[in-house]
């Protein structure tokens, strides 16, 4: 999870419209960000609560709406230029020793990091920030989860979903040497030219002429080698590529990576709802916790409570995180019959920075629902935000609340961000836990070991792309809606010791796993797989 950042301004803070989006206490933005501290103080708690970030990415807010189903796209905001870089500031050994000073004052595991540290030993500011994290990172607690993004664009993606790509989401198969979309975002040049859930793509190249077999990079390359085909994640890269939509014959495309927004619920699957013998089941399929996730989530629900639906499910199974205010807000559109005093969830901090601790509660808007039953759809790619309203919700719904699929990812911390604008650097560090109000968190082997003795149920499912995701016949929904069906039955599943996802590094996986660039973009931290 991640806490959002405001777009900082010479010397002060200032809140974004409808999402309180903060740096950390003590930083400054403006020309000379980050050259010294400001006096330390203490921030009011809607300000520390900004401050929050678990796998959801740091999101800024330049609007409330959009990406409600049936709407046509948003248009792309201006993008921010990136500074240019100054000698006297932004040098490698000068990036290294700002980074190491933040880092040393917030990480939530001082204990683990190295006394001392030579960044001269180091070519990248990333792989600096690797090593300071390394030890953390051995005992599972911060899988790569403490990075460095660019301020641009991470601010247009966490506002509207904004990212050059081609807009897909694949899955790899090294073992079979083969690469499945999963998704196709709308308004993105891959589905207009006809790639969509389930396609498989079996060569790419920068010309039709030049096409290269998918399964021939696997063996130059593996991963990396397929990753690496599909070019930079930067507007105007073309490739051809050459795939097979589902029950059909190959063809060849060739498209261009455009910038686009990412619709955060589909407007052509995101919604819909299920009849079985018991009544109605509402199905709402989140793709991430970006800002622009608020207005078709509280319209989802809105349509749950109009229809009286009191079962739903949710669908996080390629959800990779983002905005802790989002999650709150998903859990509050979940708790029409919570109490004032009812907690969605704790955040801790460092015992040095144990003032900036907090209890969230249940916050229930016009559009809320009192559910009996939810079922959750996930994979080892939900993590973070998703593990956050999971977790959450599981004191509430005992006897009812189920995981669907196989088990979670295992993030149950979250990074605040630290800007440097004459950089273009944000600095995400991994500064907080989250429990809920059983005070239960600490799940870093994903949600599924102790979701039974919590009062959760695991249901065994696949995730088969040759139907769309909501689909009656598809095999996750299908496995979703038997778990609420009252006297319904499902197979367990045992969380698998090797089930634990590296976040954004590239590892090559033994079982089909999303596709991960060798250096993610800002949106590839919050959607992997995304290209």
């Amino acid at each position: 999870m991640v806490v959002g950042t405001s777009a900082v301004k010479a010397r002060r803070r200032h809140r974004l419209p409808c999402d309180p989006f903060f740096q950390a206490p003590g930083w400054t933005g403006g020309k000379n960000a980050g050259d010294k501290p400001l006096m330390p103080h203490r921030l009011p708690a809607s300000s520390r609560r900004a401050i929050l970030s678990a796998t959801i990415a740091s999101l800024l807010l330049t609007a409330c709406g959009g990406g409600s189903p049936g709407a046509g796209p948003s248009p792309a905001p201006t993008p921010t230029p990136t500074p240019t870089p100054t000698s006297s500031q932004c040098t490698l050994r000068d990036r290294q020793l700002w980074a190491e000073a933040q880092i040393r004052e917030w990480y939530l595991f001082p204990e683990t990091l190295p006394a001392s540290i030579n960044p001269a030993q180091y070519a990248t500011l990333d792989d600096f920030i690797d090593a300071l994290t390394a030890t953390a990172r051995a005992q599972n607690k911060d899988r790569f989860f403490t990075f460095a993004t660019s301020i641009a664009e991470e601010d247009a993606f966490i506002t509207q979903g904004e990212t050059a790509a081609f807009g897909v989401q694949l899955r790899y198969d090294s073992a079979n040497r083969e690469l499945t979309v999963l998704d196709a975002y709308e308004f993105a040049p891959a589905l207009t030219a006809g790639i969509d859930r389930g396609a498989r793509i079996t060569a790419i190249g920068p010309s039709e002429q030049q096409l290269t077999p998918v399964a021939d990079l696997f063996a130059s390359g593996g991963s990396l080698a397929v990753a690496d085909a599909f070019g930079p994640s930067a507007a105007g890269v073309t490739r051809a590529i050459r795939f097979a939509p589902v029950g059909q014959s190959e063809r060849t495309v060739t498209i261009t990576k455009a910038v686009f927004n990412i619709p955060p619920v589909s407007p052509r699957f995101g919604v819909s709802f299920r009849a079985d013998t018991s009544g109605t089941v509402g199905y709402v399929n989140l793709r991430t916790f970006i800002s622009s996730a608020r207005a078709p989530l509280r319209e989802a629900f809105d349509r749950f409570r109009s229809a009286a639906v009191d079962r739903v499910i949710i669908d996080f199974r390629y959800n990779g995180g983002g905005l802790v205010t989002v999650a709150e807000e998903m859990g509050d559109l979940m708790g029409r019959n919570r109490l004032p005093s009812d907690v969605f969830s704790f955040t801790r901090f460092r015992a040095s920075k144990s003032a900036e601790n907090e209890t969230r509660l249940f916050r229930p808007l016009s559009q809320s629902i009192a559910p009996t039953g939810l079922a959750f759809i996930t994979t080892e790619d939900s993590a973070s935000a998703s593990e956050l309203v999971i977790n959450s919700m599981l004191p509430y719904t005992q006897g009812n609340i189920h995981l669907v699929g196989s088990n979670t990812s295992g993030k149950p911390v979250g990074q605040i961000a630290i800007d440097r604008p004459a950089c273009d650097d944000r600095l995400r560090i991994v500064a907080f836990a989250t429990d809920n109000a059983n005070r239960q968190g600490d799940y870093f082997n994903g949600l599924a070991p102790d979701f039974a003795a919590r009062g959760g149920r695991t249901c065994a499912a696949q995730d088969i792309p040759s139907l769309q995701m909501g689909e009656p016949g598809e095999s996750m929904t299908m496995r979703a809606m038997d778990a609420l069906r009252p006297g319904g039955s499902c197979q367990s599943f045992v969380a698998a010791a090797d089930q634990r996802i590296q976040s954004t590094t590239v590892v090559e996986r033994t079982r089909p796993a999303l596709l991960r660039a060798r250096r993610p973009s800002a949106a590839q931290h919050e959607i992997p797989g995304l290209f």
